[in-house]
């Protein structure tokens, strides 16, 4: 038998890759406590909070306007399942979450899916899963966007406009090509 042959194999570790943008961020230090490009390993259990308060959050942003704890997000393993997954909760009482559209008030949570933006305030996320197998760790890197990541959505926050100026009805209404 060869080396290879007898060698363990390596688990693969989840990792969450999280892109972070901020319309201020060139002129304020927001993300100045982030490191970018460099994955962070953390343990399985680990609560893992975001906020101002660099004594309370793993990670946090220089800004006054985030609350001292903003979120938590936890790793688990799905019931029934090898996949791994995170959950994500708003422990702001002052400021809403929102996941892919949808508004958290305080202590509310929900699963992340794979890919997904997280905002609040004026601070724009995309997360994305990358799937491993080990159940002791899981890693994080965050990317600095240098453009909003919500740029292509805001089309889609807009009320359509007919060519005629107006807004489309409620319903559509049917019309015959020569009307």
């Amino acid at each position: 038998m060869s080396d290879f042959e007898t060698q363990d194999t390596e688990e693969t570790v989840t990792c969450l890759q999280i892109t972070v943008y901020h319309p201020n961020q060139g002129e304020k230090p927001v993300f100045n406590a982030l490191s970018f490009c460099h994955e962070q390993q953390l343990r399985a259990d680990d609560i893992v909070k975001f906020g101002r308060d660099p004594n309370i959050c793993r990670f946090h942003f220089v800004d006054s306007r985030v609350s001292r704890v903003q979120f938590c997000l936890q790793f688990f393993r799905h019931f029934n399942s090898s996949e791994f997954g995170f959950e994500i909760k708003n422990l702001s009482k002052k400021g809403k979450l929102s996941v892919d559209g949808v508004e958290l008030a305080y202590l509310n949570k929900v699963n992340l899916p794979d890919k997904c933006k997280v905002c609040f305030g004026e601070y724009q996320m995309q997360l994305q899963k990358q799937e491993g197998q080990c159940e002791d760790f899981f890693n994080i890197c965050f990317e600095l966007a240098r453009t909003p990541l919500l740029q292509e959505n805001n089309l889609f926050l807009k009320k359509p406009v007919c060519e005629s100026g107006s807004s489309y009805a409620q319903f559509p209404t049917e019309m015959d090509d020569n009307e």
